[in-house]
C-alpha cells in the first residue's frame, strides 16, 4: 500500500494483498451499499417466486427461481470473496464496484421476463456486466500483486471463458438450454477450487468473510419481514383484518426471529482452510435461497388464506415448509463444520425440519394460519432445544 490506511479514499492506491490476520476487520461502507443493490434482485427473485406459485406454476417457478438466485448469489460471493483480499478502496476500486451494482440491477430488470416467458437475455446481460468488472479486478491484481499473480491470473481467464458460455448459452434450443445451464454452473463452481490449487491462495480474512455472510443473511432477513408486511397490508386494505391473517402475521414473525436466531447463536465461523471456506461459501447458496423464498411462501399463504392463489391451502403451507426445512437441515452441518452456532445433535435438527414439514398438510385441521403458526412453534422448539443440549455439554467440559 502506499501508506494511508483504508478508509482514506484516494485517487489511486497499488493493489496489494490484504492481511489475512488483520485485526479489526470489518465489512465497509461500500460494501453495505453493495450488498443493498443486491438484495434489490433478491427482491425480484422471490416477488416473481410468489407469484408463480399463487398461479399453481410449481415446476417454472422453482427452476426459474433456482436460476436466477444463482446469478444473484455468485456474483455476490465472487466480489466478497476479492474483495476480502484486495480491497484497496481507490477511486478505480470504487468505480469497478459500482458497475457491478449497476449490472445487478440490469440483472434485476429482467427477472420478470425471466419468469414469465423464460427469456434470460436482460439476466445474462446484467450478470456479464458484472463479471466483466470482475475480471478487470482480477487483472488489477494480477499486474499489481506478482506475489499472487499465478492465482489472479486463474480467476480472470476461467470468469472470462465461463461468460463467453453464457453468451453462447443464450442461442442453446430446448433441452439443451437446461443442459448447458448446468454445465456452466459446475464451470462457476470450479473456477475457485481450480485458481486457489495454485500453491499462492488469496488472503482472505477469515472473520471478514464470515461477517459478510452474516450481514447478507440479516438484508435477506429483512426482504422477508418487507415482503411478509407488503402483503399483510393488502390483505388488510381488501378485506380487513382475519384469524388468518392475523395468525399467518405472528407465525413468519416467529419464523423470521427463530431462523435469525439459529443463524446467530453460538460462536463465528471458524473458517480454518480452503476446503472448508469453499464449502461455507457454496452451501450458502442454498441458506440465502430459503432464506429469501420463506417470505414468498409466507405471501403465498396470505393470497390462499384470502383466496386469491390458483393451489390448495397444504400446497401454501409447503411453500413456507419446504424452505424453512431446507434452512434447518443445510445450517446444522455448516455450524458443525465451522465449529459455530449451538447444534447440540443433528437429530434434533432432523426433526423439527420433518415436523415442520408435517405441519404443511394440517391446515385442513389447524387451518392455514394455525400451521404457519405452529411451524414458528416448532422452529423456536427446536432452536429452544438444540441450546439445551449445547449448554449441558458446554458444562460437562
Amino acid at each position: 500500500m502506499s501508506g494511508e490506511p483504508i478508509g482514506t479514499v484516494v485517487l489511486r492506491r497499488v493493489m496489494r494483498a490484504r492481511d489475512p490476520d488483520e485485526a479489526h476487520r470489518v465489512s465497509t461502507p461500500l460494501e453495505l451499499l453493495f450488498d443493498l443493490c443486491f438484495v434489490v434482485a433478491v427482491s425480484q427473485a422471490a416477488s416473481q417466486l410468489h407469484h408463480a406459485l399463487a398461479e399453481g406454476h410449481i415446476g417454472p417457478a422453482l427452476a426459474g427461481y433456482a436460476a436466477v438466485f444463482f446469478a444473484i448469489w455468485w456474483a455476490w460471493m465472487n466480489f466478497t470473496w476479492f474483495a476480502s483480499a484486495y480491497d484497496t478502496d481507490d477511486v478505480p476500486y470504487r468505480l469497478l464496484t459500482l458497475l457491478q451494482m449497476g449490472g445487478v440491477l440490469v440483472l434485476a430488470a429482467g427477472v420478470p421476463a425471466a419468469f414469465d416467458h423464460d427469456d434470460f437475455t436482460v439476466v445474462v446481460v446484467g450478470y456479464v456486466i458484472m463479471r466483466v468488472a470482475m475480471i478487470t479486478q482480477w487483472l488489477r491484481a494480477a499486474a499489481e500483486h506478482p506475489q499472487g499473480r499465478s492465482c489472479t491470473l486463474r480467476y480472470a481467464a476461467g470468469t472470462a471463458v465461463v461468460q463467453l458460455g453464457w453468451i453462447a448459452r443464450l442461442w442453446a434450443p430446448g433441452a439443451w438450454a437446461y443442459v448447458t445451464f448446468l454445465v456452466l454452473v459446475a464451470a462457476e463452481l470450479a473456477v475457485p477450487a481450480w485458481a486457489e490449487s495454485t500453491g499462492r491462495a488469496t488472503s482472505w480474512h477469515p472473520g471478514h468473510i464470515a461477517e459478510r455472510y452474516g450481514l447478507f443473511t440479516i438484508i435477506v432477513l429483512g426482504e422477508v419481514i418487507l415482503g411478509a408486511l407488503t402483503g399483510v397490508q393488502t390483505v388488510l386494505a381488501d378485506q380487513g383484518l382475519s384469524t388468518s391473517l392475523l395468525l399467518i402475521a405472528i407465525g413468519g414473525l416467529v419464523l423470521v426471529f427463530g431462523l435469525w436466531w439459529i443463524y446467530f447463536t453460538g460462536p463465528e465461523a471458524v473458517l480454518s482452510t480452503v476446503r472448508v471456506a469453499l464449502t461455507w461459501g457454496y452451501a450458502h447458496y442454498l441458506v440465502f435461497a430459503s432464506v429469501a423464498a420463506v417470505g414468498a411462501g409466507l405471501e403465498v399463504a396470505l393470497d390462499a388464506a384470502t383466496h386469491h392463489a390458483h393451489l390448495p391451502d397444504h400446497a401454501a403451507a409447503l411453500a413456507v415448509a419446504v424452505p424453512v426445512a431446507v434452512f434447518l437441515v443445510v445450517l446444522a452441518p455448516l455450524h458443525r463444520l465451522t465449529r459455530s452456532g449451538a447444534v447440540g445433535h443433528g437429530l434434533l435438527v432432523a426433526a423439527g425440519a420433518a415436523v415442520v414439514l408435517a405441519l404443511s398438510f394440517t391446515p385442513a385441521v389447524l387451518g392455514l394460519g394455525g400451521a404457519v403458526l405452529a411451524m414458528g412453534v416448532v422452529v423456536a422448539a427446536t432452536l429452544a432445544a438444540n441450546l439445551a443440549v449445547a449448554q449441558r455439554r458446554g458444562a460437562r467440559a
